[in-house]
């Protein structure tokens, strides 16, 4: 597997994601040596990778564009991982890099692990940061607030940290990580415990969401993100290429009427490229799909039809406003979105 949705490793019995790295921290008062500061840091992501589409969308939603650049990985990969094809010349234009492992290396050398997406690079120094993908988003939303914008939304909002905490354990047990568990199974058996544990949460999931627009409280937080960038994924990817086939999300009328509200709202469904998506899974898992073929479906016209989610209430923004235009220069280029 690549190294594309965090460090992850599968064998003959278990698929099993490990844990990242390199953990430190960009906080406000800098304690492990790496403080907040405009500019000093660059977001690495695949659009690709559910993991780096958090960091997409939270970027998005507080407004810090401005604050953190952004590269973008070509989606296919080679023998050194995520590459800067994108670019003219092969080269992120900011780190001046042809492969985000010079990032990882100049950090720590013969370091274990793999290369993974999302990451923070030090731009002064060329040094990785950080590729923890669990804690960018939190700290995006909790420890950058003096480069927030105007407006921007508490994706984490301390009265109800508990309940996001306990939902988004849930949420990355069974759904996030669980079609990674069903995709690289090696046996029935694992097959399908692994599979009929995604669709007893996404029931549940849909039985929470049947009545209330979101997971936790009346607005968007981190928990909403955090099962977006999988369900937004589901029937591009998941359905067929990791055989979570029991049913398509658009058969789900609640969760399909919940992801494509989140996709319809500023911030979510403009970071969305399903090209990459799809040419990255099926051409890059080779041991899943060894031909290489990227299925034409499924048909994303569907995406932009009203959802009637406004009719449960709530507030995306809570007490915020949207965030505004895509920046040009990262705007998803057609035919990545419907």
């Amino acid at each position: 597997m690549s190294e594309s949705e965090g460090n992850s490793a599968y064998g003959k019995q278990q698929f099993k994601r490990s844990k990242s790295h390199f953990t430190d921290r960009v906080t406000a008062d800098g304690r492990d040596g790496w403080p907040v500061a405009e500019g000093r840091y660059r977001l690495v992501v695949s659009r690709a990778c559910p993991w780096a589409s958090r960091a997409l969308v939270s970027r998005r939603l507080l407004g810090l564009e401005e604050a953190v650049s952004l590269a973008v990985a070509d989606p296919i990969q080679d023998d050194r991982s995520w590459r800067f094809t994108l670019d003219p010349n092969g080269r992120d234009p900011v780190l001046g890099i042809r492969f985000l492992s010079e990032a990882y290396e100049a950090r720590e050398r013969a370091h274990p692990g793999g290369v993974s997406v999302p990451a923070l690079v030090d731009v002064p120094s060329g040094k990785l940061v950080t590729n923890d993908y669990q804690q960018i988003t939190l700290d995006f939303a909790t420890e950058w607030t003096a480069l927030h914008r105007d407006g921007a939304p508490d994706l984490y909002p301390a009265p109800l940290r508990d309940e996001i905490d306990q939902v988004m354990a849930e949420v990355y047990e069974d759904v996030n990580n669980g079609v990674y568990r069903t995709g690289f199974a090696t046996d029935q058996g694992e097959y399908e415990k692994a599979c009929e544990g995604v669709f007893r949460r996404l029931d549940l999931l849909s039985e929470r969401l049947a009545t209330r627009r979101y997971l936790v409280g009346d607005s968007i937080t981190e928990a909403d993100i955090r099962l977006f960038t999988t369900l937004v994924r589901f029937d591009a990817v998941y359905h067929g290429h990791f055989k979570c086939n029991r049913r398509k999300l658009t058969e789900n009328a609640v969760l399909w009427a919940y992801v494509r509200d989140l996709y319809q709202t500023p911030g979510f469904g403009d970071t969305v490229d399903f090209d990459h998506i799809k040419r990255h899974y099926y051409q890059v898992h080779t041991g899943i799909n060894p031909t290489g073929i990227v299925p034409l479906g499924p048909d994303l016209s569907g995406w932009s039809v009203p959802h009637h989610r406004e009719e449960l209430g709530g507030r995306p923004f809570g007490e915020g406003t949207p965030p505004g235009p895509v920046p040009e220069h990262e705007e998803v280029p057609a035919p990545g979105r419907p």
